[in-house]
């Protein structure tokens, strides 16, 4: 073994030439997620630019900064202690769907109730506290989760997510504005899958970004406008600029507990979705070969939520998926620390701004659109070829979240909602409404619910089968999946179906001849000692 892999210091262990792609990549998502959600704050919710400003963005480059240097600090760990150089850092970063969920459910119904802003904002910090404490709580139930649970159950609802929440709004998006983002997407296809090697070997995303940026601002010179960039825009942002430190909130987390009725609805089944999620991006970066600890990981998220909470900011910090795309990309430990630095900069000298007016955010979309590619291909990549039927079927709850939510936003945009258009006209268009809700509802928890329980009948292992059936039902009695709310009850004849599956089952195993499972190798279809998972 060479030195430069087991020494415990050297520049190799803190960066690698891998590092610069993966920070340009990996920033950029970051940077398209605090865009994102400052558009949130200031236009969904009109909170004013001090608040946005001056106290929430602060709050949120603290959190984020304290967890990719954390998660930094976790892969050198881990390179330590194996003596191997090729670690990656987890990445991680604001919740996505939860931007989207502590916005609209959360605090926009808040802020139409009060007409107050800045009682919205206090309702998101204390469901953010919620949440905080209940993945702390599921940090240590987590890993006996992940030991019983087959991968493919884990990567086929990852990927269900890939596909839909994470890979079909840049798709369209590059679609709707294709001068800049098919342009963007062939530079970056180009270098990370095809090898093509740019200018002094600058990385692919940065060459993407400079291009995209390029078309938008050579477009205005014609009248054309592409990318939705400004002079005028460029301008106002630099109103923003100055220094913001994060400030203690406790008192505004506190005052959010009067509505803790709307909180509670949402918090504790979101907090245990992403206690799932991270679960499932720890099994993900273990398939490609980066074990972390499942209960560090999942603390770490709820402490560090908790910390940025407590100083203003109302968004849930999270594991995110993408670890094995940022590994193929040659990031390592620096890229995640970078990246922290990075948005503590942005966020505490008010630069943010003056980003979002500069650079067309077509231009970085494609990015998240590889990384998409990258994890919906892993789950069938690092599992067994006869496991590939419970991929698919895990991955299509979350293909029905997103329907429902398409629809939803359809039907908004129209004034409208579906029980007032109602399900029946809606089903004789092919629109099969309560079925999307039905199978989506707890999306991530359903998807890995039924890749077990087909996993398991795959392998001939019915009587694990039926407790995976069981566990669905009891999940399901209470709202946890395959409801669009918490409590007893909300699905009662899902319940009923999944246990009487798990009876069956369990009558199979004890009662039935079973032949034994054909058990095929990851290669090209000859038979080998693959062992269930």
């Amino acid at each position: 073994m060479s030195t430069t892999t087991t020494a415990a210091t050297g520049r190799e262990r803190y960066w690698v030439p891998g590092d610069w792609n993966a920070f340009f990549g990996f920033g950029t998502n970051i940077l398209v997620n605090v865009l994102v959600l400052t558009g949130l704050l200031r236009f969904v919710l009109k909170m004013p630019d001090s608040l946005v400003f001056g106290r929430i963005l602060p709050a949120l480059g603290l959190m984020l900064f304290l967890s990719t240097v954390y998660y930094a600090w976790l892969a050198y760990r881990l390179a330590q202690k194996t003596g191997r150089t090729d670690v990656c850092a987890l990445p991680s970063g604001t919740s996505v769907p939860h931007m989207f969920v502590v916005t609209f459910v959360v605090m926009l119904p808040i802020l139409l109730r009060t007409n107050d802003p800045i009682q919205a904002w206090e309702a998101g910090l204390t469901w953010v506290f919620v949440q905080s404490f209940v993945l702390m709580a599921g940090g240590f139930i987590a890993p006996v989760i992940r030991r019983i649970t087959p991968r493919a159950a884990l990567l086929g609802s990852l990927a269900g997510i890939s596909i839909t929440f994470i890979s079909m709004r840049p798709g369209l998006l590059v679609f709707e504005t294709p001068l800049i983002g098919l342009v963007c997407f062939a530079i970056i296809l180009a270098n990370w899958f095809g090898g093509v090697r740019y200018f002094q070997d600058v990385p692919g995303g940065l060459i993407a970004i400079a291009a995209g940026t390029l078309i938008a601002w050579g477009s205005n010179l014609f009248g054309l406008g592409y990318g939705g960039l400004s002079v005028g825009s460029v301008g106002d942002a630099f109103s923003h600029f100055g220094f913001s430190f994060p400030i203690p909130a406790v008192g505004h987390v506190f005052s959010g507990f009067k509505f803790i009725g709307v909180i509670l609805v949402t918090a504790i089944p979101f907090g245990i979705y992403d206690l799932v999620e991270a679960m499932d991006n720890v099994e993900s970066a273990a398939a490609a070969g980066d074990s972390f600890p499942t209960t560090q990981v999942l603390t770490a998220d709820g402490v560090i939520s908790l910390i940025g909470c407590l100083l203003g900011n109302p968004f849930i910090n999270a594991v995110y998926i993408g670890h094995p795309g940022w590994k193929a990309m040659g990031g390592r430990i620096g890229y995640s620390a970078a990246t922290g630095v990075m948005v503590l900069v942005l966020t505490w000298l008010g630069i943010v701004a003056l980003v979002s007016s500069l650079i067309p955010v077509v231009a970085i979309l494609p990015i998240l659109l590889y990384i998409g590619m990258l994890i919906g291909s892993q789950a069938f990549q690092e599992t067994p070829r006869s496991h590939a039927p419970a991929i698919i079927l895990a991955m299509i709850p979350q293909i029905a979240a997103w329907g429902k939510t398409m629809i939803d936003g359809a039907l908004g945009a129209a004034g409208t909602n579906a029980a007032t258009v109602g399900f029946d006209k809606l089903g004789n268009t092919g629109v099969l409404y309560k079925g999307l809700a039905t199978l989506g509802g707890g999306a991530t928890l359903a998807g890995i619910i039924l890749g077990a329980v087909t996993v398991f009948i795959i392998e001939r292992q019915l009587e694990k089968a039926a407790w995976f059936a069981l566990a669905g039902s009891i999940l399901t009695f209470f709202g946890l999946i395959h409801a669009e709310d918490l409590g007893v009850g909300q699905s009662p004849l899902v319940a009923l179906s999944y246990l009487g599956i798990a009876v069956m089952l369990y009558c199979f195993a004890r009662f039935a001849h079973v032949s034994p499972a054909a058990i095929e190798s990851h290669g090209h279809g000859g038979m080998s000692e693959q062992p269930a998972e």
